[in-house]
């Protein structure tokens, strides 16, 4: 997934995360080239009987799903989206920065941000007072107004706190296209693996989140490698090996997470909550399904527990975007994609 460069996330780890998989954002990524693994099945591995195939998608995920698809398909890595970080189909404004723009931005670049997510905040504030004491409105008040009836959305809910609610997003369109490129080499072995484990074969798409299929991705917080495992995850979950971190192997790390995978969905019940669960924990959506119900979009918008952010909250939708581009990507890069060769199994 691409990073967002404009703030850090930190995830709090509950009290499964010694053994699940805890996925950490950061800037670090680089190619390398890795064979893969003579590794056993994971089919037997806290193997549930039967699962669905179908990842469901809520009517009320779909502005989280579409910002998502624009982010990875339309805005490039020189436009920062200005919007709402509950209600996504809010955006403010797209703005293009100025100049060259390459992976990660300059300090004038992020200053230019910065300033400008600033003045969003400022406006909004502005805004909400006024329209609270009734006060005479200006053609930028208006302006604004329009811009958010056009979502569809009551003013009165989304004017309320809104000027704490204002998020920059970075378009990711570039990485996410290497990504698929990237990604044909090892998409047959992958939905193997799944498809061994008795688990859906588009599984395969989630290191278009985590990574971006790159293989020797490194974490602030020390997840590592296509599938970002931490070694407290890979320890129970990947297969074993004393001389080489297998983190960093895509296939091992790709059965690693077909294991983690199932016993979430086990333990969890549906696909929507076991695959956030790979960013947010195991404890963490049980918590959550405890306090507010299993309907996960009830979960979305209403379970406030500790570290369940705006990560958290749209690790699915994310998901189900990445998953919707990648099979269909003429759809999207109507210029094509270039893919690797894949590579041959042992």
């Amino acid at each position: 997934m691409r990073i967002w460069l404009f703030f850090t996330i930190a995830f709090v780890l509950n009290a499964c995360s010694s053994t699940e998989p805890t996925v950490k954002r950061d800037k670090t990524m680089a190619h390398q080239t890795i064979t893969q693994p003579r590794t056993a099945s994971p089919q037997n591995f806290n193997r549930s009987a039967t699962y669905s195939g179908a990842f469901h998608k809520p009517g009320e995920l779909e502005p989280a799903v579409e910002f998502w698809r624009k982010t990875y398909s339309v805005w490039h890595r020189s436009e920062v989206a200005f919007h709402d970080d509950r209600y996504l189909d809010v955006v403010y404004e797209v703005m293009v920065l100025p100049g060259y723009v390459d992976e990660s931005l300059t300090s004038e670049q992020k200053e230019m941000v910065s300033h400008r997510r600033d003045y969003w905040k400022a406006q909004l504030s502005v805004l909400e007072s006024k329209l609270r004491y009734n006060a005479p409105l200006n053609a930028t008040d208006r302006q604004l107004i329009a811009k958010i009836k056009s979502s569809g959305r009551q003013l009165n809910s989304v004017f309320n706190g809104a000027a704490e609610r204002v998020r920059s997003q970075r378009g990711t369109r570039e990485r996410f296209k290497q990504g698929l490129e990237i990604s044909r080499r090892y998409d047959r072995q992958f939905r193997k693996t799944f498809r061994e484990a008795g688990l859906p074969e588009d599984l395969a798409y989630l290191p278009h989140v985590e990574s971006s299929f790159q293989p020797a991705a490194r974490s602030s917080a020390g997840a590592v490698g296509m599938w970002q495992f931490t070694k407290a995850a890979a320890k129970r979950f990947m297969p074993t090996s004393e001389r080489v971190d297998r983190r960093l192997d895509p296939f091992a790390s790709a059965i690693g997470a077909a294991r983690y995978l199932s016993y979430a969905y086990r333990k969890l019940g549906d696909w929507p909550t076991a695959i956030t669960s790979y960013n947010h924990g195991i404890g963490g959506m049980k918590r959550a399904q405890n306090q507010v119900g299993r309907d996960f979009s009830r979960i979305v918008n209403t379970y406030d527990g500790p570290a369940f952010g705006f990560a958290s909250r749209n690790y699915y939708a994310q998901f189900l975007a990445a998953r919707e581009i990648a099979s269909n990507p003429t759809q999207y890069f109507a210029e094509g994609v270039q893919y690797e060769p894949q590579l041959v199994s042992r």
